[in-house]
């Protein structure tokens, strides 16, 4: 009834959730969330090849159109939105949307030109769907922030809605890049979480903790799986991604990612934990 009348009177509010299909659980928490919070929700599925790199996995991204579309139906999603390549991209790409600054670490340090490829889909789908919310999952911390950044600085009406990381009950952080991973990979790749989980333990030990102290904790962690190899294992202030130096005790922050990307063979994961509102200790 309230989706009826919203409708009705030109009032509904638009939710939009833009993936890249082989839809999850972690996905279906976005639908959850946008159904919870808009009288529209608007599902994307588009393997935009202007984010991948040239040796990235593009071509073998998986998909799954045929169960994307079950589960979105299931989901309660009114629209679902396919496009081809040739749809959005008729012809060659002249224009592009950049963000800099935030863009430059992490994984757009390791992936050059990536963010350019998802501010400028992002920027295109939110022009095509018009939603008034839109979004995104924390499991890709850095995405959101620069997604955030764009909005605010090309003044976008639209609200970015960050949800939290949909994790399989042994820790390891949903991602449709996970059906890459062989059995023993997969059990390798739970060395993420598990890092992630004693970098808060020390940040919530109450003891003087620096940045290149989680740094070396991250790394020796990682470094206990045979097959892992690092692409970054970092804490920056969020959602600036301003670096830490070494030495500078992390109580002075507010706002904390703690991120990785690693690779298990082929296959890269990133993971993230975000810590917030830390209190320097008592003295007393």
């Amino acid at each position: 009834m309230r989706k009826n009348q919203a409708i009705r009177s030109g009032e509904a509010v638009v939710g939009f959730v833009p993936t890249m299909g082989y839809l999850h659980q972690g996905h279906a928490s976005l639908m959850q969330a946008a159904r919870q919070q808009s009288d529209i929700v608007v599902l994307s599925i588009f393997v935009n090849p202007i984010q991948f790199g040239p040796n990235e996995d593009f071509d073998s991204y998986p998909r799954d159109e045929e169960r994307d579309v079950e589960t979105a139906r299931t989901e309660g999603v009114d629209i679902v939105f396919i496009p081809s390549v040739q749809e959005m991209y008729p012809q060659p790409t002249q224009t592009t949307i950049a963000v800099s600054g935030i863009t430059e670490r992490l994984c757009g340090a390791s992936r050059p030109g990536h963010f350019n490829g998802v501010t400028t889909v992002v920027s295109k789908l939110f022009n095509i769907v018009q939603p008034q919310k839109a979004f995104f999952g924390m499991k890709d911390a850095q995405q959101v922030a620069v997604i955030q950044q764009m909005v605010h600085d090309l003044n976008m009406p639209i609200d970015i809605v960050p949800c939290p990381i949909v994790r399989e009950e042994d820790g390891l952080a949903l991602s449709s890049r996970n059906v890459y991973l062989s059995t023993e990979l997969r059990e390798e790749a739970l060395v993420l979480s598990q890092a992630l989980r004693a970098a808060q333990e020390a940040v919530d030990s109450g003891t003087a903790v620096t940045a290149d102290d989680i740094r070396r904790l991250l790394r020796e962690h990682i470094g206990t799986a045979a097959h892992a190899v690092i692409d970054y294992a970092e804490i920056q202030a969020f959602p600036s991604l301003e670096p830490l130096a070494g030495d500078e005790p992390l109580q002075a922050y507010e706002d904390l990612l703690i991120a990785l990307a690693v690779k298990f063979g082929k296959t890269r994961l990133i993971d993230n934990i975000r810590i917030q509102k830390m209190e320097v200790p008592s003295l007393v």
